[in-house]
Protein backbone atom coordinates (compact mmCIF):
# COMPACT_ATOMS: atom_id res chain seq x y z
CA UNK A 1 0.00 0.00 0.00
CA UNK A 2 0.62 3.49 -0.70
CA UNK A 3 0.24 5.57 2.33
CA UNK A 4 0.73 9.28 2.40
CA UNK A 5 2.04 10.81 5.72
CA UNK A 6 0.85 14.67 6.43
CA UNK A 7 3.95 16.55 7.73
CA UNK A 8 3.19 15.95 11.52
CA UNK A 9 3.14 12.40 11.17
CA UNK A 10 7.21 12.48 10.26
CA UNK A 11 7.40 15.41 12.86
CA UNK A 12 6.01 13.02 15.45
CA UNK A 13 8.42 9.97 14.21
CA UNK A 14 11.63 12.15 14.64
CA UNK A 15 10.86 14.63 17.30
CA UNK A 16 7.33 14.28 19.00
CA UNK A 17 6.52 14.61 22.93
CA UNK A 18 7.29 10.82 24.08
CA UNK A 19 3.71 9.81 23.19
CA UNK A 20 3.06 10.97 20.14
CA UNK A 21 6.14 9.58 19.04
CA UNK A 22 5.45 6.31 20.23
CA UNK A 23 2.32 6.29 18.75
CA UNK A 24 4.19 7.43 15.30
CA UNK A 25 7.14 4.87 15.45
CA UNK A 26 4.53 2.34 16.33
CA UNK A 27 2.68 2.77 13.05
CA UNK A 28 5.52 3.93 10.54
CA UNK A 29 7.06 0.85 11.62
CA UNK A 30 4.07 -1.63 11.09
CA UNK A 31 4.07 0.36 7.61
CA UNK A 32 7.27 -0.49 6.33
CA UNK A 33 6.86 -4.20 8.07
CA UNK A 34 3.99 -4.66 5.75
CA UNK A 35 6.08 -3.48 3.09
CA UNK A 36 4.16 -0.53 2.31
CA UNK A 37 5.40 2.91 1.24
CA UNK A 38 5.38 6.17 2.84
CA UNK A 39 4.38 8.72 0.33
CA UNK A 40 5.62 12.51 1.32
CA UNK A 41 5.56 15.47 -0.70
CA UNK A 42 7.66 18.48 -0.96
CA UNK A 43 5.22 20.57 1.31
CA UNK A 44 5.84 17.95 4.07
CA UNK A 45 9.91 18.26 3.20
CA UNK A 46 9.02 22.27 3.53
CA UNK A 47 7.05 22.18 7.01
CA UNK A 48 9.58 19.26 8.64
CA UNK A 49 12.35 21.40 7.43
CA UNK A 50 11.40 24.67 8.02
CA UNK A 51 12.29 25.19 11.98
CA UNK A 52 15.58 23.40 11.80
CA UNK A 53 16.72 25.60 9.78
CA UNK A 54 15.16 28.69 11.50
CA UNK A 55 16.93 27.06 14.56
CA UNK A 56 20.44 26.41 12.89
CA UNK A 57 19.45 22.98 14.00
CA UNK A 58 21.58 20.86 11.00
CA UNK A 59 21.65 17.76 13.17
CA UNK A 60 17.93 17.63 13.12
CA UNK A 61 17.92 18.75 9.43
CA UNK A 62 19.74 15.25 8.47
CA UNK A 63 17.60 13.58 10.87
CA UNK A 64 14.70 14.66 8.38
CA UNK A 65 16.84 14.55 5.10
CA UNK A 66 17.48 10.79 6.02
CA UNK A 67 13.84 10.21 6.76
CA UNK A 68 13.30 11.25 3.16
CA UNK A 69 16.12 9.53 1.40
CA UNK A 70 14.87 6.51 2.44
CA UNK A 71 13.97 3.48 0.13
CA UNK A 72 10.88 3.18 1.60
CA UNK A 73 9.55 6.49 1.36
CA UNK A 74 8.26 7.96 -1.98
CA UNK A 75 7.32 11.59 -3.30
CA UNK A 76 4.19 12.81 -4.84
CA UNK A 77 5.18 15.62 -6.95
CA UNK A 78 3.24 19.08 -7.01
CA UNK A 79 1.42 19.02 -10.13
CA UNK A 80 -1.41 21.37 -11.92
CA UNK A 81 -3.75 18.66 -11.45
CA UNK A 82 -2.88 17.96 -7.55
CA UNK A 83 -3.35 22.11 -7.44
CA UNK A 84 -7.13 21.63 -9.64
CA UNK A 85 -8.08 18.34 -7.49
CA UNK A 86 -7.07 21.16 -3.99
CA UNK A 87 -9.20 23.87 -5.12
CA UNK A 88 -12.54 21.40 -5.41
CA UNK A 89 -11.51 19.90 -2.06
CA UNK A 90 -11.09 23.39 -0.73
CA UNK A 91 -14.25 24.67 -1.77
CA UNK A 92 -16.34 21.48 -0.50
CA UNK A 93 -14.58 21.00 2.73
CA UNK A 94 -12.84 24.70 3.83
CA UNK A 95 -10.10 22.63 4.86
CA UNK A 96 -7.01 24.98 5.26
CA UNK A 97 -4.74 25.38 1.51
CA UNK A 98 -1.87 23.29 2.98
CA UNK A 99 -4.11 20.11 4.22
CA UNK A 100 -6.27 20.40 0.88
CA UNK A 101 -2.72 20.29 -0.92
CA UNK A 102 -2.25 17.68 0.74
CA UNK A 103 -5.25 15.51 0.27
CA UNK A 104 -5.10 16.24 -3.26
CA UNK A 105 -0.89 15.27 -3.83
CA UNK A 106 -2.20 12.16 -1.69
CA UNK A 107 -4.89 11.32 -4.21
CA UNK A 108 -2.94 11.95 -7.41
CA UNK A 109 -0.41 9.99 -6.25
CA UNK A 110 -3.13 6.94 -6.39
CA UNK A 111 -2.39 6.66 -2.63
CA UNK A 112 -4.30 4.04 -0.34
CA UNK A 113 -4.58 6.01 2.86
CA UNK A 114 -4.09 9.26 4.15
CA UNK A 115 -2.34 9.04 7.49
CA UNK A 116 -2.51 12.22 9.92
CA UNK A 117 -3.20 13.48 13.60
CA UNK A 118 -5.70 15.88 12.36
CA UNK A 119 -9.33 15.09 13.13
CA UNK A 120 -10.72 17.95 11.18
CA UNK A 121 -9.91 16.09 8.27
CA UNK A 122 -12.09 13.24 8.96
CA UNK A 123 -14.80 13.99 6.63
CA UNK A 124 -12.96 13.85 4.07
CA UNK A 125 -13.94 11.07 1.72
CA UNK A 126 -12.43 10.65 -0.83
CA UNK A 127 -9.30 8.21 0.36
CA UNK A 128 -9.48 6.51 3.34
CA UNK A 129 -8.49 8.78 6.47
CA UNK A 130 -6.34 7.07 9.08
CA UNK A 131 -6.10 9.25 12.32
CA UNK A 132 -3.06 8.28 14.35
CA UNK A 133 -4.25 5.87 16.88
Amino acid sequence: MRIYGDSVISIYYLEGAPSFKARATSRLTALWSAGDTLVVSDLVCLECRMLPIRLGDPVRLAEFDKLFAQPNVSFAPFTTAVFDRATLIRAAYDFKLGDSLHLAAAMEARCDRFLTNDLRLSPFTAIPVEVLP
